[in-house]
């Protein structure tokens, strides 16, 4: 988490997007952790949720990030979003 703190403000909201990947998907695991496991999420709460732990108002390039690295699952129409299992909270 140290490495995190780089990029967080006092809040440990995620200001500042990292330069490298790993990094990056670092953040994006720190945002995933605040999903609750076993819960349908609709876009609309995904992003709510997204916008509560970052401030530098880029929901959809987190949510798209959490897809891509399989923290969040989604169905093939987007209308239901969830946590996967094996994104583990840190």
């Amino acid at each position: 988490m140290s490495q995190l703190n780089n990029f967080m403000d006092e809040d440990m909201k995620v200001k500042i997007w990292p330069s490298k990947k790993l990094m990056k998907i670092e953040v994006l695991k720190y945002v995933a952790s605040k999903f609750e496991a076993n819960r349908i999420y609709t876009e609309k709460e995904v992003n709510a949720v997204i916008d509560e732990w970052h401030t530098f108002n880029d929901y959809f390039m987190i949510r798209r990030g959490m897809i891509d690295y399989k923290l969040l699952g989604r169905t093939r129409t987007g209308s239901e979003y969830w946590k996967n299992e094996e994104a583990k909270d840190d």
